[in-house]
């Protein structure tokens, strides 16, 4: 398997993907929308990166549920990182659920650091919101 860069033909691609991932999901639309730069693994996983003025953000990283546990993320992510890097990122940030506890330790095991949260940011269904934790990692550092 490997990570490459996703083009305006993967628009479908890169949506179901999403769906697969995440609820509710995002369509092909507003992928293009986002003007980032995409990447994905097969049809096992996705990732979009947008870089503006020196900072990147991972806008959505996402792996079917099927495809969970075997490294997806972490290429994609790692994917991600070399991508900010190359047009010209110093720093990456994202944003993930309190309580999503195997996303937190790959953004860990990458060098990702805490650096606020967003109260009730995320919706359950017949639960309360969970809180997003906004992430950071400096582009001039290996973790």
């Amino acid at each position: 398997m490997s990570v490459r860069r996703a083009g305006p033909a993967d628009l479908g691609a890169l949506a179901r993907l999403h769906a697969a991932a995440f609820d509710p999901a995002w369509s092909a639309g507003e992928i293009a929308a986002l003007d980032a730069v995409a990447l994905l693994e097969d049809d096992a996983g996705l990732v979009l990166v947008r870089t503006v003025a020196g900072e990147a953000e991972i806008l959505t990283i996402g792996v079917r549920p099927e495809a969970r546990g075997a490294g997806v993320g972490r290429r994609l992510l790692e994917a991600a990182l070399a991508a900010a890097l190359a047009e010209g990122a110093g720093a990456v940030f994202l944003e993930v659920a309190e309580d999503n506890p195997a996303a937190r330790r790959l953004y860990a095991g990458l060098g990702f650091e805490e650096v606020g949260r967003r109260r009730g940011y995320y919706p359950r269904a017949g639960t309360p919101t969970v809180d997003a934790l906004v992430l950071r990692r400096a582009l001039n550092t290996t973790p």
